[in-house]
Parts: C-alpha cells; structure tokens; sequence
C-alpha cells in the first residue's frame, strides 16, 4: 500500500522526495517551500499511519525495505530518471538506506539529526525505549500519544501557523499505525553500520543544541568520506527552527549535485 504523496513547484529542477519524522506529516516541511521550490521539485511523502497516508493494517507495508520499494515506484511514476532525497528524524535511515540501495537512482542525499538511523542496531537502551513507548501507547491510546515529547504540541521553538498545522495533522495520526512502525520499522532504521556504503553526495543539517545527537555527528563525519555537513544553532527539527540557513544549504547542495 503506497504512502500519500504530493508534489510541489514548476520549476525545471529535479525532483526531491521528502520525508517527514515520527508525528509529524507533510507540514514538516511548510515553511521551506517557498525556498525549495526555486531550484527543484519537492515530493511531500507522509509516513503510513500519519497526515493522509492509509493505516493499513498487514505488517508487510510498514517494514523498511517496502518504503524503499514505494519511493522507487514514486520516482518511476513521476518520470524521474533521478532525484534527490531527504529524511528528517525518523525518516532519516529511510532515505539513506534508499540511496545506499538505488545509489543509480539518487543525485544526492539530505538528512537531518537522526536517532533513530545512527544509534547502533543492537542498542539494547533504544529497543528497550522503543518497547516502554510502546506499552504506553497500547494502554493509554491517542492520549498517550499526544502526552509524548515529540508530539508536535509540545514544539516550543515552531512558528505558531507552522504548528498549528502540524498539531492539526496529527489528529489524522492512527494509534494502530504507530505501534506497527515502532514494531516493525524502528528496529531496521540503524544504518550505522552502513556507513562506508553511501555511494552518493550526502548532506548533514545539525541541530548543535540536541546535545544528544552530537557523537552521531562525529561518527558520521569519522566514517562517511566527503559528507558536508552544515551545523546550526537549532535543535531537533532544525529545518523549522533554522529555516533560513536550512533553506540556503540545501538549495546550494541541490543546485551543485544538479550540475
């Protein structure tokens, strides 16, 4: 079953899939629009169980390798013969495990500060997370759901139309939908352990103040030669929090890998 999806701008650029994290929805990306669709073609993907995407109820859907499946059969039905991709927070792995598997697909990789795709795959502290946000979500539901930090409710540093949107979309989000990807997603989104495969121009945008994240971003510039990486003064959704800087970075890298 294939995600929604929506394209953006007229431009002659290429195509760039987008993808937004846990809770979030097409939203995610709102604010860089206007920017974006100077130099290329933005494809808004939701993830299953968010904003407009079905919530299907079979396990085969949500696993990591039939969201690589449905981003190719996306750029097929666009007509694009390459494109760029972008993942943000738990979208992240997605996208690079996508460019690690059609590098002949992918003109060059976007992601944001990621969790989920650079902690190890067997970390015991993570699953165990992932097992306790579970729990909560099967006995306390959509409240449990809202209660989480993540929940876009909680965004202190969002534009107020930004996140009214974003708080609004999530009222789409399935409770089902989200314990199939924290059971059936989640545990292969690691791509730690891939790192010398990327093949293709790849992007970091770092949100410095998520002082979590920052050992990914050493072990990400230690292991993956030629990445660029872009640090800004922002947290975990640095596109939203950073927008101008975010704007200028990507679109650079979209118009050098173009070339």
């Amino acid at each position: 079953m294939r995600p929604y999806f929506e394209t953006h701008g007229t431009t002659n650029g290429p195509h760039i899939l987008m993808v937004h994290g846990f809770l979030s929805s097409r939203s995610q990306w709102r604010i860089n629009l206007p920017a974006l669709t100077g130099v290329a073609q933005p494809v808004l993907l939701e993830l299953l169980g968010h904003g407009r995407s079905p919530a299907p109820e079979a396990e085969e859907p949500y696993r990591v390798a039939s969201y690589i499946a449905a981003f190719e059969e996306i750029r097929r039905s666009l007509g694009a013969e390459r494109w760029l991709v972008c993942g943000q927070s738990f979208a992240a792995g997605l996208a690079i495990q996508y460019a690690i598997e059609h590098p002949e697909r992918v003109m060059g990789v976007v992601f944001t500060n990621s969790i989920s795709a650079l902690s190890d795959k067997d970390d015991p502290e993570r699953a165990a997370a992932q097992e306790e946000r579970a729990r909560s979500l099967q006995e306390g539901g959509r409240a449990a759901l809202e209660a989480l930090r993540i929940h876009p409710r909680h965004a202190k540093r969002f534009p107020e139309a930004i996140k009214a949107e974003m708080v609004a979309d999530a009222e789409r989000i399935a409770p089902e939908a989200i314990l199939r990807s924290i059971a059936l997603t989640s545990p292969d989104l690691s791509i730690a352990h891939r790192l010398g495969e990327v093949r293709v121009p790849t992007l970091l945008v770092n949100g410095t103040w998520e002082k979590r994240f920052q050992p990914m971003r050493a072990k990400v510039a230690a292991e993956l030669p030629g990445i660029r990486i872009e640090d800004l003064e922002g947290g975990h959704s640095i596109n939203i929090e950073a927008a101008e800087g975010f704007d200028s970075t990507v679109t650079q890298f979209i118009a050098e890998v173009a070339r």
